[in-house]
Parts: C-alpha cells; structure tokens; sequence
C-alpha cells in the first residue's frame, strides 16, 4: 500500500498536567472502565468534544448576528436580539 506524505504526518503528544475536582476525576474513570479504555483517551475525547461544541456555538452565534443584520423585521429583531442575549449572558 503506497501511503501519502499527508497521511503520514502525526501530531506529537504534548504532555499536560491538569488537577481535576474529585468528582471530576471520579466520572472520568468511571467512563474509562466502561469504555474499557484509558483515562488519558475519555479526556482527550471530552476535551476535544468541548472545543468543537465551542466552535459551533461561535458559528451559531455569528449566524444569529448576521441574520440580525440582515433583518427588517421588528419581532424578529426581537427574538434574535434575545437570543443573542441568551447566548452571551445565560438564562
């Protein structure tokens, strides 16, 4: 099988220390043993899901703004001002 040079580029693992709240590390074992695979892997896929979720809030975000922008429509003006609100100041 003939590999690509793109294909053969692998990120290094960069070590980080973090401290977790007791309840924290808890669950996250608890989701390993399930998983039957390491602590180091659920939080590697935990962190990962979180910077995706952040990343498509931004983008949902910025969707309302412009469709802000774009509107004419007092009471949709309204509802995304408040969504918009929703977004930046919590409930």
């Amino acid at each position: 099988m003939v590999y690509s040079l793109a294909m053969a580029t692998v990120e290094k693992p960069v070590r980080q220390s973090v401290s977790l709240p007791a309840r924290v590390a808890r669950r996250v074992k608890s989701l390993a043993r399930t998983s039957n695979t390491s602590a180091n892997r659920i939080l590697v896929d935990l962190i990962e899901s979180g910077l995706e979720a952040r990343e498509q809030e931004k983008q949902r975000f910025l969707e309302l703004a412009e469709r802000l922008a774009r509107s004419r429509d007092p009471e949709e003006q309204k509802r995304l001002k408040e969504e918009l609100a929703r977004m930046t100041f919590g409930e």
